[in-house]
């Protein structure tokens, strides 16, 4: 005897349920494309582009050499000539220059090294001197691992080992130089993070007040970053106050731009300040690659993002006597009165929709009002009655779509 299966009419629908996870589920998806083409599209394949190297000597030689390496970098290198030894260590402090070779270290003043010194392998008995490669890992590690390999094939034609010398070390607790990249990345999570519950939990405050608890937010963050940089890991040993000066400055400009971005974003604001302060952030701020090694997008972005301001102003700050520290500050004080302009343009924005829904509610208030009045008899003509009614609720409509407007 075959049983007939009825339809459970209590069975739950959730479609609706279903399509709203479905929704949510765009954001996540949406970063994970927007950073694997930021990342990947920024670090997958570094290169040279015109990255300034110099050959340091005097005469035909020197001037061969140079021009040979520019032709066969192919746009790669931009290889230039520097007269003296003390002159190419100037251009590095400069970050005029990111690798020097010497061609002879006799001629140019550097102390004789130790191949020179024990002799033979020249003609008339006298020893060859090893070209020295000066470099400044401070400034990048990377680079100079690159400038390394570019005049590593250059001294092996010579027929002599290359002396690397180091002209800007980094902290000796920070050997790869990435110490100050990291910690961009910690003050930036934790200022956009803090975008979130300011734009989420604080919605119902003004917006005064919620750009008072994002400065706040921003001195709490930039200490914590100088913690970290200083007692905590020892990235740096001096200069900590200029560090957190900029740390501030940098941890400001985000939490007020977020905060003002939340007015029009909302459930979107996240992916907004992500877009912004990580996947365009971090990839050009010249941490890991320098913009020589990198595409022309994210080249060019090193020379205005906040992040390339942090970076290599803390960098010009503690290791190279703040030769072009003034630059990167008046990115990060101008990232900040971005975010300050953001924060005012939301302030009016919010007053606008204020006075809009309380025009709206007004509006519902005098149609209620109408319709309770319209039931009780009124001692005035019909006409009379029904004429102001119509009146009423054509200027109730009409209220309503510039509400709506609005």
């Amino acid at each position: 005897m075959s049983s007939v299966r009825r339809p459970d009419h209590h069975r739950p629908d959730h479609r609706a349920d279903l399509r709203h996870v479905l929704t949510h589920l765009i954001t996540p998806l949406l970063m994970c494309i927007g950073m694997g083409l930021a990342y990947l599209g920024a670090f997958a394949h570094p290169e040279p582009h015109h990255l300034p190297v110099a050959v340091v000597g005097s005469g035909s030689q020197t001037q061969v050499l140079a021009q040979s390496m520019n032709d066969k970098a192919h746009g790669g290198l931009d290889v230039r000539t520097v007269g003296s030894r003390a002159e190419a260590v100037d251009q590095l402090k400069h970050q005029d220059i990111f690798g020097a070779y010497v061609v002879d270290t006799h001629a140019s003043g550097a102390a004789p090294s130790a191949t020179a010194a024990k002799g033979g392998g020249a003609a008339g008995g006298g020893a060859k001197p090893a070209p020295e490669l000066l470099v400044a890992t401070a400034g990048s590690d990377t680079t100079a691992s690159v400038v390394q390999k570019v005049f590593t094939p250059v001294a092996a034609q010579q027929g002599v080992p290359l002396k690397v010398t180091d002209v800007a070390p980094p902290a000796e607790d920070d050997p790869t130089a990435q110490g100050l990249f990291f910690l961009m990345v910690a003050v930036s999570i934790g200022s956009y993070a803090s975008v979130a519950v300011i734009g989420g939990a604080g919605a119902v405050l003004p917006i005064r007040m919620r750009a008072m608890l994002a400065v706040g937010t921003s001195f709490v963050v930039s200490i914590l970053g100088t913690l970290f940089a200083g007692p905590v890991f020892h990235l740096v040993d001096h200069g900590l106050w200029g560090l957190w000066s900029m740390a501030w400055l940098y941890s400001a400009g985000i939490l007020l731009i977020g905060t003002g971005l939340h007015t029009f974003l909302k459930r979107w604001t996240t992916l907004g300040v992500m877009a912004l302060f990580v996947m365009l952030n971090f990839t050009s701020a010249g941490g890991v690659f320098r913009p020589e090694l990198q595409n022309g997008f994210f080249a060019s972005l090193h020379a205005f993002w906040n992040g390339a301001g942090f970076v290599e102003g803390v960098r010009s700050h503690v290791y190279f006597d703040g030769n072009g520290l003034a630059g990167h500050v008046w990115t990060l004080v101008l990232w900040l009165v971005v975010g300050f302009l953001m924060v005012g343009v939301a302030a009016l924005a919010e007053a606008r929709r204020r006075r809009a829904a309380e025009n709206a509610a007004a509006n519902a208030t005098a149609v209620a009002a109408a319709a309770v009045a319209a039931t009780v008899p009124e001692r005035r003509p019909a006409h009379a009655a029904t004429s102001a009614n119509s009146e009423s609720a054509a200027a109730v409509e009409e209220e309503m779509e510039e509400a709506v407007g609005v």
